[in-house]
């Protein structure tokens, strides 16, 4: 078992915060040149191309038990669903707005905790639910009037992300990173090798393959390499330290997702939407400091040596 370190665990979140937009960007670039279904086998297939040697050539602890090699395969597809979801959505939107739209996973993982799991959900944090809810709402009107149903997409992403940043930190812990984003990278490309090999070009417009110039190989390789570190960073990160530490570091994605939509696009959120970010913002890390709280709150205290405990030595 891994000992908690929280200051490297923060550290490395951050990294995912400003690398994870970066890939987002490249992804956007990218949407129009080739098929999403090419744009994500491509991604895992870096992925295993980095990681795979070098788990190899640092003889890293790569077996896993069969619960373990379970939720890896179950972190893989959500994986892959999550990213060809967000590349889909970054097809009709901005940077910034898709990425605080999926914003709203605090929000649902609390929610579905109360409704699932029966855990104590006080009127405070349904307030800021509720207000979170709004928040993302004041981003998806414009972006809906604007493209439609596509505006919604970002929200089937949170859903999908929930689940994804559940078990990561549920295996992370007894898993070495880099090995397991090695593993399911291999997964990865399993699942989508025949989907990719196997369809007839054209008949399914998200699954084609196409031929781009050696540009456009060069933004598939950065997007590859920089969304590989970015969730090797989020991997490590909750090795060192528990989610409700690292949630509040992860809204820095969304202010990161602006500058890098301006620079690269020339794209800033709207006065509705950037209204909204900042009710999401505020609400999601109010929610995560109340979850702190009423976590210190059951954490049971040791009895003192006063208390009758004999002193140690």
């Amino acid at each position: 078992m891994t000992p908690d370190r929280p200051l490297l665990g923060i550290s490395l979140m951050l990294g995912f915060c400003v690398l994870a937009p970066f890939a987002d960007a490249l992804a956007k670039l990218l949407g129009p040149e080739m098929s999403i279904g090419q744009l994500v086998f491509l991604r895992f297939a870096i992925q295993a191309a980095i990681l795979v040697p070098l788990t190899l050539a640092t003889a890293r602890p790569w077996r896993m038990t069969r619960r373990i090699a379970a939720l890896v395969a179950f972190r893989t597809l959500l994986h892959i669903s999550g990213i060809a979801t967000i590349f889909t959505a970054l097809l009709y939107l901005p940077l910034a707005d898709a990425i605080a739209i999926a914003y709203v996973m605090p929000f649902i993982l609390l929610l579905m905790g109360f409704w699932f799991l029966g855990e104590e959900v006080g009127l405070r944090r349904i307030a800021a639910c509720i207000a979170g809810f709004l928040g993302t709402l004041l981003v998806i009107q414009p972006a809906f009037e604007d493209v439609g149903w596509p505006a919604l997409l970002p929200v089937a992403v949170a859903f999908i992300f929930a689940g994804f940043m559940l078990v990561t930190r549920r295996i992370a812990t007894e898993t070495d990173p880099i090995a397991m984003q090695a593993v399911s990278a291999m997964m990865a490309l399993v699942i989508l090798l025949p989907a990719v090999a196997l369809v007839p070009q054209g008949a399914l417009p998200g699954l084609a393959w196409s031929s781009p110039g050696a540009g456009i190989w060069t933004l598939v390789l950065l997007m590859g390499v920089a969304g590989t570190l970015a969730h090797l960073l989020l991997t490590w990160s909750l090795r060192y330290a528990p989610a409700s530490t690292l949630a509040p570091m992860q809204y820095l994605e969304i202010p990161v997702a602006a500058l890098v939509g301006y620079l690269i696009f020339d794209d800033l959120p709207g006065p509705l939407a950037s209204l909204g970010i900042l009710v999401t913002i505020a609400a999601g890390v109010y929610i995560v400091m109340r979850e702190q709280a009423m976590s210190r709150q059951l954490r049971p205290v040791p009895p003192s040596p006063r208390q009758g405990t004999p002193p140690a030595g």
